[in-house]
């Protein structure tokens, strides 16, 4: 792996354990990276490519990702992203969805973060696809 093209986002988060735990649940990541720089940054990866997700500590998180802005996790199957919908509802978050979208979009659903950002989880979207046809 290198560090070229796109590496990260970088989001703030008002309770970083908080948003550990949501994104180790619902986009399979994992921490790689934590300091303090003054306050708490973490690092998350799902490990599949070199890019992270980094968790910066704010008191307040003045603008959230809001659909339709938005990070996308791509599931295994249809069932991961009903089964991860229903827990979000069950949690009391928001989620819209799931959905299902003619290509090259798939089954689809957005759920929120502690802070409100907008996670989309996905299976069948043709990213990948994508890409290959544009080389």
């Amino acid at each position: 792996m290198s560090d070229r093209g796109l590496t990260h986002i970088a989001l703030p988060v008002t309770d970083i354990a908080a948003s550990v735990a949501f994104y180790e649940r619902y986009a399979a990541m994992k921490v790689v990276h934590r300091r303090q720089d003054p306050g708490e940054v973490v690092w998350l990866s799902d490990g599949t490519r070199p890019f992270v997700i980094v968790l910066i500590h704010t008191d307040r998180v003045a603008s959230p990702l809001l659909p339709i802005a938005h990070l996308g996790v791509g599931c295994s199957s249809r069932a991961d992203v009903d089964r991860l919908s229903a827990a979000a509802r069950a949690e009391g978050r928001s989620v819209w969805g799931p959905t299902d979208s003619p290509p090259p979009v798939g089954y689809w659903a957005l759920i929120s973060d502690p802070d409100h950002h907008t996670l989309e989880l996905s299976h069948g979207q043709e990213v990948a696809l994508a890409v290959e046809r544009s080389e």
